[in-house]
């Protein structure tokens, strides 16, 4: 199993990135697909996570209508693209796969993790 993310970078307030993330050997009738982020001296904190089996996504309030999750076709690269960008969204984020129908925001439900991509924000 694999999951590569990238995309992350420096961006100023109110600017864009979009972070992908490219998975591989792990696929389940149920499973979901979730962004993660870390700020230094910080828990992991779920982002948003989207259901492989039904493409339903769901966000963090502190992302909600700033930040859309999607995935490819063939649902083997999951995106996110993160517009209105704040200083407080500067963190490392991870991408992480689970398997089971009830995918939840929390870091334990998942199984599989790809390394951090940076994403800075400046003021």
């Amino acid at each position: 199993v694999q999951l590569q993310a990238s995309g992350g970078g420096l961006a100023q307030a109110g600017g864009s990135l979009r972070l992908s993330c490219a998975v591989s050997g792990f696929r389940f009738d149920d499973d979901a697909i979730g962004w993660f982020r870390q700020a230094p001296g910080k828990e992991r904190k779920g982002v948003s996570l989207i259901s492989r089996t039904d493409g339903s996504p769901y966000y963090d309030n502190s992302v909600k209508g700033r930040f859309t999750i999607s995935s490819d076709n063939a649902k083997t690269t999951i995106f996110l693209q993160m517009n209105s960008l704040k200083p407080e969204d500067t963190a490392v984020y991870y991408c992480a796969a689970g398997e089971g129908r009830l995918a939840t925001m929390n870091p334990t439900w998942y199984e599989y993790w790809g390394q951090g991509t940076q994403v800075t924000v400046s003021s």
